[in-house]
C-alpha cells in the first residue's frame, strides 16, 4: 500500500501504471465515512478484468475509516494530491466554488500524470472534485450516483459535466427532459458477493448477537443497518418496535442500530426510545464490519427509509436469508415484492411495521418462502459479474475511440 501524493510510473507494481493495452481508471474517494458506496467500490476493484483496466485509488483523508477500510482488504491507494474534502453536504455556494477551482490545478497535473483515462466518482463531493479536473485534464468522467433524482447536483450539474451516468435503480436515474442527464444514464446495480453470503450458519449468528447483548433465545431481533441519518428514519425504527410491545405486550423484542449516527441522531434515537418506554429494548451496536454475520443474526430487517436509492443491506439481507420488511418508497419496491421476496409496508407508519413483523413470526411457511424466493431472485440479479460486466462496458464506451497511444501523449 502506498500513500504518497504522486504516482511513479516507473514501477509496474505502482497503483496507476499500466501496460499499451490497459486503461487507468482513478476511483477518488473523501475518505471521512464508509458507507455502501465504498463496499461496492471494493467489489469492483477487486474484480477489475487487469489485463484491461488499472484501478487508481485516490483518498483525500489516508488516515480516516475508509483508508482504513482499504487497508483491511488489501487496496492499494494513494493520497490526493490536495486536501479538498468541502463539506458533507456540498454547500452551493461562492465558498465551494472557489476551494473547487483552488484545487483544480494540482488536480489535472495528478490525473495527466497517472495517465487517467478515466475518473469513476462516487459520491457527491467527488463528482464536483474530480469531475471538472476530468473535464479540463481530458480525461473522461463516469459519475456513479447513488442519492435519490432530485438531488441538486442530478438535475443541475450532472446534465454538463460527465461523459456518462450510471444510477443505482430506476428511482435514483435522472428524469427525462430538456436539461437532463438522463440520455446518459444507465441503471447498474451494486455488487455483492453471492457466494460468500451463501455460508453463514443462521442459529449460530443469531446465538452470536443474543450473546452480544444479553437476551434470552425466544427475544425477536429486529435490525437497523446503516448510518443514523434523517433520511434512513431511525427515529422511525424505535417507534416500530414500540408499536410491537403495544400490539404483542408478550413478544420480547430487541431492536439493534448498526451504523454509525450523524447529526446527534443516536442521541435523538435514546430520548424516543426513553420516552415510549423501550429504552431497554434498543441496542446501539455502532458500525460492524463485516456486517454480514450480524445481519445474518436479524429474525427481521427493517428498511424504514424513505427516498432510499436502493440500500445495500436490503439485498445482503435477502442473500443472508433474513426477510426484509420495507418502507414502499424510493428503490426498495425495485427488489421487494410485497408477500414474495419480502414485504412492503407504508412508508412513517410504525405500526405498518409492526403488524408486518407480527404477520411473519406467526408464519413460518410465509417467511421460508419469503426467504427462498428472495435468496434466489438477488442471486441472480447482483452478482459481481453482472456488475462488473455493465460496468467495464461503461469504460469500454468511454474509451473505445482512444488508443493507448493517444492516452500516452494526451498524458505527456
Amino acid at each position: 500500500m502506498t500513500s504518497s501524493a504522486a504516482v511513479d510510473l516507473r514501477h509496474p507494481e505502482t497503483p496507476g501504471t499500466c501496460g499499451a493495452h490497459q486503461v487507468v481508471v482513478c476511483l477518488p474517494f473523501i475518505g471521512d465515512l464508509v458507507g455502501g458506496s465504498h463496499m461496492s467500490s471494493l467489489g469492483l476493484i477487486r474484480n477489475l478484468p487487469r489485463s484491461r483496466f488499472v484501478p487508481l485509488v485516490v483518498l483525500h483523508d489516508t488516515d480516516g475509516p475508509v483508508a482504513d477500510l482499504f487497508r483491511r482488504e488489501g487496496i492499494d491507494f494513494v493520497a490526493a494530491p490536495v486536501l479538498n474534502r468541502l463539506e458533507r453536504a456540498a454547500p452551493r455556494n461562492v465558498a465551494a466554488v472557489v476551494n473547487v477551482m483552488r484545487t483544480l490545478p494540482a488536480l489535472v497535473r495528478f490525473l495527466r500524470a497517472s495517465n487517467a483515462s478515466i475518473v469513476h466518482t462516487n459520491d457527491g463531493r467527488t463528482h464536483l472534485i474530480w469531475g471538472l479536473a476530468a473535464r479540463v485534464a481530458g480525461s473522461k468522467h463516469l459519475w456513479h450516483h447513488r442519492g435519490d433524482a432530485t438531488s441538486f447536483g442530478l438535475r443541475r450539474v450532472a446534465p454538463w459535466l460527465p461523459n456518462r451516468l450510471v444510477a443505482v435503480s430506476k428511482f435514483a436515474s435522472p428524469r427525462p427532459g430538456i436539461f437532463s442527464a438522463a440520455s446518459k444514464c444507465s441503471v447498474v446495480h451494486s455488487p455483492f458477493d453471492v457466494t460468500k453470503m451463501a455460508g453463514f450458519e443462521r442459529e449460530e449468528a443469531r446465538n452470536n448477537v443474543l450473546a452480544a447483548i444479553g437476551c434470552s433465545p425466544e427475544t425477536k431481533l429486529l435490525g437497523y443497518v446503516g448510518t443514523l441519518v434523517d433520511r434512513k428514519r431511525p427515529i422511525l425504527f424505535v417507534e416500530a418496535v414500540a408499536a410491537l410491545k403495544r400490539l404483542s405486550p408478550e413478544t420480547k423484542v430487541a431492536g439493534l442500530f448498526f451504523g454509525n449516527a450523524l447529526n446527534g441522531l443516536d442521541e435523538a434515537a435514546k430520548s424516543r426510545a426513553e420516552a415510549l418506554g423501550v429504552a431497554d429494548c434498543i441496542h446501539f451496536m455502532g458500525f460492524r464490519y463485516p456486517g454480514e454475520p450480524w445481519i445474518a443474526g436479524l429474525d427481521a430487517l427493517l428498511v424504514t427509509a424513505v427516498n432510499e436509492p436502493l440500500g445495500r443491506t436490503l439485498v445482503e439481507a435477502m442473500l443472508l436469508g433474513t426477510p426484509v420488511i420495507a418502507a414502499d418508497s424510493g428503490g426498495n419496491p425495485e427488489v421487494v415484492e410485497d408477500g414474495r421476496t419480502g414485504m412492503l409496508v407504508r412508508a412513517d407508519d410504525p405500526d405498518e411495521f409492526a403488524r408486518a413483523c407480527l404477520k411473519l413470526f406467526s408464519d413460518a411457511a410465509l417467511r421460508d418462502r419469503i426467504v427462498e424466493t428472495a435468496r434466489s431472485e438477488v442471486r441472480a440479479r447482483f452478482s459481481f459479474e453482472r456488475h462488473v460486466h455493465a460496468i467495464t462496458s461503461v469504460y469500454e464506451e468511454l474509451t473505445g475511440g482512444m488508443t493507448a497511444m493517444q492516452r500516452s501523449a494526451r498524458a505527456g
